[in-house]
């Protein structure tokens, strides 16, 4: 029968797989260290495929640093992670689509490689900075450091995974090279192909990140280098030049099929278009113009012809008489009667948009809102304090959502800090979206700050600390933002008069977590008998039944933020997931009825513990009850029946 992996895909194997398909020639076997065969790549061969010419060796431009190898490899390399739910942390948990996730983004994207595989339409991250001063993660790829850096006690108490990167490192910018170029390889594939992703960046590693994009993304699906006015005024005490501006790199997956780009309109610009109908906002306009080439005559419901103006001249009108026919068919244009005149008009519909300019000002593109310090008024009106240090506004996220989000379209924000995007979400929303997020955030420990020398970073610290303290929670960043999610969720629900039906405001809390299967799962094999009669599970004995469903979700593909149930059944519980899409029963000892009613639903997806059986025999009838059932997946219902 199939084994579930409960083990992140292999990127390199998947990658193996997309040349093969194209380069079968170039597909190879060798022996690892082990001298087990596995297939590798002939990249002499490879080479010489894409190469017009004979291929020797010699020069060639590219992109490098120390550790990029490494990078690449981390990436690929497989993981046993799982992540375990918190409804009591979560926000309407039961009809929410949002996900807040909690745990190392690299790792995080790698478990969500197969359930959001092409699904996500926008990107936006707001990573470290390496101003020397940033934390910055610290990956496996970073081995070297590891030992120094616990030395150096840069690992805060809850064993977090980060370094400061201070420019006196030798290898400053490797390491955030490194960081970053790992994460966004991952994120590529969650991308739809008209998908779009915004990196904000300031001038410490814009030139790297460029570099960077260019080659995950491809130089080809450069959108833009967007520059953002982040301050204004000040910088009196500049040694040189006052520095007033960020940039917010944009790269399409596939620049082809990315959609046109528009800039949302003011909320005073959209009232003139006071009208609605099916096919959106409008308002009546006139139909004659002051000069033109369109001349022909319109006959008036009482006969009245209007061909000549009250000086003899004659009328023109804006479009051509066939389209104008046209127009008064599909209710496009009316004859109305103003006084003693008649009046022709059309509906002047909204436009929908104009093409964004690549300076975003603050007086223009964001009505003089959107600097950090309106990023950090955001936040204080929830708390009355400062609790984020240098919050992006909510003003210029939304503005980015506006470019090119449809309906049910997914955002994705791993680095998501203060929960930002969140916020910029549900706003967008309220004004008629339904999008959908992901924010994904390390647990980073507000303590580590709290002996900064930065009086600022001290300052902002302590606020956090306070605030958390009143809330009676830990001193975690995650802590702070997901309570920020939730006040500006009702905020926004009270300004706008919504019921939770109209406004998803709520969040899935999902954490990063050890695999919820002990180490026999995956290596029954190096086990001796009398260890196995041990181990009477191979489920982790602190795992619930919301654990092992979530673990089967991630391991089977499906989007974590579908509705779910649990429903008894002849004295079992049975977790019913879409609606079918996945159904669940991990109690012990099944009933066969149950399994019969299970089979009866003709799930996608069915799942069960291995105790659930007394024994093999049953467990066999168990799938014989399934073929009966589902007779068309006889041959392969080992695939959509799993035990664990």
């Amino acid at each position: 029968m199939d084994k579930m992996k409960f083990e992140t895909a292999d990127m390199t194997e998947k990658n193996i797989d997309k040349i093969a398909a194209l380069f079968p020639n170039c597909v190879t076997e060798m022996r690892d260290e082990s001298g087990n065969l596995k297939r590798g790549i002939n990249f002499e061969m490879l080479r010489q495929m894409l190469a017009p010419d004979v291929v020797e060796g010699g020069e060639r431009y590219e992109f490098t640093w120390v550790g990029k190898k490494a990078s690449i490899v981390e990436a690929n390399k497989p993981i046993r992670k799982t992540l375990r739910p918190c409804p009591e942390e979560s926000k309407d948990w039961d009809t929410t689509e949002n996900l807040y996730i909690e745990g190392d983004n690299l790792e995080v994207l790698k478990l969500l490689q197969e359930s959001y595989m092409g699904k996500v339409k926008m990107i936006y991250i707001d990573p470290p900075y390496n101003t020397g001063n940033d934390f910055i993660y610290a990956d496996d790829f970073m081995h070297s450091q590891k030992a120094e850096n616990e030395q150096m006690g840069m690992y805060d108490e809850e064993d977090n995974r980060l370094f400061k990167n201070t420019d006196s490192n030798g290898r400053f910018h490797s390491d955030w090279c490194s960081m970053i170029y790992s994460r966004l390889h991952l994120c590529k594939n969650l991308l739809t192909d008209n998908g779009v992703v915004f990196i904000s960046i300031d001038d410490s590693e814009v030139k790297n990140l460029k570099n960077i994009c260019d080659e995950v993304f491809g130089n080809s699906n450069f959108v833009a280098q967007l520059i953002w006015q982040n301050k204004k005024g000040g910088g009196n005490d500049s040694t040189h030049i006052a520095i007033e501006h960020e940039y917010i790199l944009t790269y399409a997956k596939n620049i082809s099929l990315l959609g046109e780009f528009y800039e949302s309109y003011s909320e005073d610009y959209i009232k003139r278009y006071k009208e609605k109908d099916d096919k959106g906002r409008f308002f009546w306009d006139t139909f004659k113009r002051k000069s033109g080439k369109q001349y022909y005559p319109i006959t008036c419901p009482d006969g009245t012809v209007l061909e000549y103006d009250e000086d003899g001249n004659a009328i023109s009108w804006l479009r051509s008489k066939s389209r104008f026919d046209e127009d008064v068919k599909a209710g496009e244009v009316r004859i109305v009667k103003n006084g003693d005149k008649w009046s022709v008009q059309f509906k002047q519909r909204m436009p929908l948009g104009k093409t964004p300019r690549s300076i975003f000002t603050t007086e223009t593109v964001i009505s003089d809102q959107g600097t950090t310090s309106t990023g950090a008024s955001d936040v204080y009106e929830y708390f009355k304090k400062d609790v984020f240090s240098n919050p992006k506004p909510v003003e210029l996220i939304k503005f980015l959502l506006g470019f090119g989000l449809s309906d049910n379209d997914i955002v994705l924000d791993f680095f998501s800090g203060s929960g930002t995007t969140a916020e910029a979400v549900m706003r967008s929303n309220v004004e008629g979206g339904s999008h959908k997020y992901i924010l994904v955030q390390l647990p980073e420990s507000i303590d580590s700050m709290l002996n900064s020398s930065f009086a600022n970073a001290k300052r902002v610290a302590e606020n956090a600390a306070t605030v958390l303290d009143e809330l009676h929670r830990p001193h975690l960043l995650t802590e702070l933002a997901k309570e920020r999610i939730r006040r500006a969720g009702e905020k926004i629900k009270a300004e706008n008069g919504l019921s939770p039906q109209n406004l998803d405001i709520g969040f899935r809390v999902l954490k990063l977590a050890d695999s919820n299967m002990k180490d026999v799962y995956y290596a029954a094999d190096d086990y001796k008998q009398a260890d196995l009669l041990d181990m009477i599970s191979n489920i982790k004995d602190d795992r619930t039944d919301l654990d092992l469903l979530f673990g089967c979700l991630i391991d089977w593909g499906v989007p974590l933020s579908m509705p779910y149930k649990s429903e008894q059944l002849d004295g079992c519980t049975v977790h019913v997931y879409n609606d079918g899409d996945l159904v669940a029963c991990f109690d012990e000892n099944i009933p066969e009825s149950v399994v019969r009613k299970i089979a009866e639903r003709k799930p996608l997806r069915t799942v069960f513990r291995d105790s659930g059986f007394v024994d093999s025999p049953a467990k066999i009838n168990m799938y014989e009850i399934f073929k009966i059932y589902m007779p068309e997946d006889a041959d392969d219902i080992t695939k959509r029946v799993r035990v664990i």
